[in-house]
């Protein structure tokens, strides 16, 4: 039978595991980051790209096969992740500082940023891979 002293007790010691996994995490995010933020996406420093053609480019490079695209219809792929709220998220592919550059090294070349992956490399130009990243970090919209 578990005392009240043996609940407070691991209660104690899971809270103890907790804070040491986040001064893990904070550390690793420090040393990948040089001790600098990371930046998040802001879609307004989109500085390229065309957010209509990316929206179409997105169909045509065959993108929503694997992710779930906001404002696009099709498949609802379950094989990569949701792209909702891309601008929003620190890093791209769990690896890189997302930025639009990076996004762009990602669409255009996944297999450099992550040897391995899953993420096929499409053949997406530069020019492409400016306006699909500009139609996903201006979140979408609806279609």
């Amino acid at each position: 039978m578990t005392t009240r002293r043996g609940l407070a007790d691991l209660t104690v010691v899971l809270a103890g595991i907790g804070l040491v996994m986040l001064i893990v995490v904070v550390g690793y995010v420090l040393k990948r980051s040089g001790g600098r933020a990371i930046p998040v996406a802001d879609p307004a420093s989109v500085s390229a790209g065309v957010v209509d053609r990316g929206r179409q480019l997105v169909r045509d490079y065959g993108c929503v096969t694997c992710h779930e695209i906001p404002g696009v219809r099709g498949l609802g792929g379950v094989v990569g992740p949701s792209l909702h709220g891309l601008a929003d998220r620190a890093v791209i592919a769990g690896r890189l500082p997302n930025t639009q550059e990076n996004l762009v090294t990602w669409v255009m070349d996944p297999q450099s940023v992550a040897p391995g992956t899953a993420m096929p490399d499409m053949g997406v130009t530069l020019p492409d891979a400016l306006d699909i990243a500009a139609f996903l970090y201006s979140g979408g919209g609806e279609e």
